[in-house]
């Protein structure tokens, strides 16, 4: 973690908006004897009105961690704590509280809106059942105020329609609207744009850098390193439920350290025809449910020696404001 003594630490979780201390959320598997350790002791930080990048493949634990700092899933152990109080430990008002101001966009806007809505109701939901509103008439200013902010306007207009007379783009951004109708301080992003064309993506980075203009905080989840260079502060890159490297985000695109993601900065599509795509990475990733000994990417790695095989390597700071999870970083 960044903090190498206990008064180190007390200090990083009481300046963080949202952290996580040791975190593990293993799944419990039919017919395995075995738990699925989804996140095996990550520990993340993200102040107030910074962003923070969590990338990696498909199978990193992302989503999961994600899920667990709203809420969404319980932690098998650690701590997640908000303002540094222990999500867990917080009295029924400070619960009510934390509801509102920590928000989730998720991947599919499909998925994530009841398809019988009206974008009136989709965007409104949040915030009736919070209680966040007097009168239908405030209502009604939260419900329009958030669709201008993510430019489905006229506002009124767009509230009238059906959510399956919508593209993917625009359910995006209703998805991101019914967030932000509950005036929220920190949006977890989980692959928010993966699953629409390459013109609209655009857009809705460009909403997201809007909010991020006016202090909004951020945790984005994504498997596209390229994307948290222009958008994140700092970014954790994860791999089988663990940090493998930590680093500002020009920094670990610039120069990343761990192999894993030195494939993954590799892996970036150029436009240009000519280049082609190296591929640092053997193979796919492994299950969780069975992750190889040692250190989880020596499979794959093309540096790795027996001590790999053998030992974990552990998380520790290798430069000022980095921290990797390599021998031989």
């Amino acid at each position: 973690m960044r903090g190498l003594t206990l008064e180190a630490t007390e200090l990083w979780k009481e300046r963080a908006l949202i952290a996580t201390e040791e975190l593990r959320v293993y799944f419990k598997v039919k017919g395995a004897n075995r738990p699925l350790k989804a996140v095996d002791g990550v520990s993340v930080s993200v102040e107030k009105g910074k962003t923070l990048g969590i990338v990696g493949e498909s199978g990193s634990g992302k989503t999961t961690l994600a899920k667990a700092i709203v809420k969404l899933v319980k932690p098998t152990a650690g701590r997640i704590y908000f303002e540094g109080k222990d999500i867990y430990k917080l009295s029924k008002s400070e619960e009510k509280q934390f509801r509102r101001r920590v928000q989730m966009v998720f991947q599919d806007p499909f998925d994530a809106i009841d398809p019988i809505y009206s974008v009136y109701d989709a965007v409104s939901e949040g915030a009736k059942i919070l209680g966040l509103t007097r009168s239908k008439s405030e209502l009604d200013e939260i419900v329009f105020r958030a669709l201008e902010q993510v430019r489905l306007t006229p506002a009124q207009d767009y509230a009238q329609r059906r959510v399956t007379s919508l593209s993917g783009g625009q359910r995006q951004r209703v998805a991101i609207a019914r967030v932000l109708a509950m005036n929220p301080d920190a949006l977890i992003l989980d692959e928010p744009v993966s699953m629409l064309d390459a013109s609209v993506r655009g857009e809705i980075m460009k909403i997201m850098g809007d909010l991020k203009i006016q202090g909004k905080t951020f945790v984005m989840i994504t498997h596209d390193i390229a994307t948290l260079k222009f958008f994140a502060d700092e970014v954790v890159v994860m791999y089988l439920g663990r940090v493998m490297e930590v680093a500002n985000s020009k920094e670990i695109t610039r120069n990343p350290l761990h192999p894993y993601t030195q494939a993954l900065v590799a892996a970036v599509p150029v436009p240009d025809p000519r280049y082609k795509v190296k591929s640092l990475a053997k193979g796919e990733i492994p299950s969780a449910l069975n992750p190889p000994a040692g250190c989880p990417f020596h499979p794959r790695c093309p540096l790795a020696q027996e001590i790999c095989r053998t030992q974990v390597p552990e998380l520790r700071r290798v430069a000022p404001g980095r921290l990797a999870a390599c021998h031989f970083v």
